[in-house]
């Protein structure tokens, strides 16, 4: 009965918490899109300066020279495409990202009734990407590991007053194997990090239930996490597609 109980909340939860395009930082895109493999109309140059002027550092595929900051195998990147919907009398495209499992995490339709290709493209790319949000990582872990070692844990008297999160605010955890740092980023969200890795653990927001979070995990799945007579729990996905209890003593 506990295990339906679960399974129905990560249903819901990852209904409401599915990756957003904003969540990255990092944006692949390819030398040629496979819809414009003949001609690019400067598709993938105009796309990349968009993208470069929201915020997003653009990664272009084919292209030795990868950010330090990434590993070409990780799930730390979106990747953008760009897809032919030309009608007989309109230009028309879609503008599409995807996340390292195939899940499209933002999709934007451009329509132009400029008939040459070229500008139609260009013009259709351009209404595409009025609705693409900027760039807004779940959280820089870099900033917050400088932040942690600068001013160490934080004082009660500048912990938030009336935060949803109603356990400490900053600590030690570990499973045994992990030693993992809690880090607040803000009222409504913490991450559990490993001073070793540039990516958390565990990125933890609030949902609609006291005491029980919405998770990402570092290879970017989702499940559930909760307090637990002061430790923290995450339901831990399992190949087969079970769900193992993870607990993480408060040290």
């Amino acid at each position: 009965m506990k295990k339906i109980s679960v399974l129905t909340f990560m249903l819901a939860v990852t209904a409401v918490f599915g990756q957003k395009v904003s969540d990255y930082k990092y944006i692949s895109i390819p030398q040629n899109f496979k819809d414009f493999e003949k001609e690019s109309y400067g598709l993938d140059d105009s796309l990349a300066k968009a993208l470069k002027s929201k915020g997003y550092v653009v990664v272009r595929e084919g292209k030795d020279q990868w950010p330090s900051g990434i590993e070409k195998s990780s799930c730390s990147f979106a990747m953008g495409n760009v897809l032919n919907k030309s009608s007989f009398l309109r230009n028309k495209l879609e503008l599409e990202f995807k996340d390292c499992n195939g899940n499209v995490v933002f999709s934007s339709k451009g329509s132009s009734n400029i008939k040459e290709y070229k500008e139609g493209y260009q013009d259709a790319l351009k209404q595409s990407l009025v609705s693409l949000p900027a760039s807004n990582p779940v959280a820089n872990l870099q900033v917050m590991k400088t932040e942690s070692s600068n001013t160490g844990p934080a004082k009660n008297n500048d912990e938030p007053s009336s935060a949803p999160v109603t356990e400490n605010t900053s600590g030690k955890y570990t499973n045994g194997r992990l030693n993992l740092q809690k880090i607040q980023v803000d009222t409504n969200q913490f991450i559990l990090t490993d001073n070793g890795s540039s990516v958390p653990f565990a990125v933890f927001k609030t949902s609609s239930k006291k005491d029980v979070f919405r998770v990402k995990l570092s290879d970017g799945t989702y499940t559930i996490g909760y307090y637990e007579n002061g430790n923290i729990v995450i339901d831990m996905p399992q190949s087969n597609g079970e769900y193992s209890k993870e607990i993480f003593l408060q040290k």
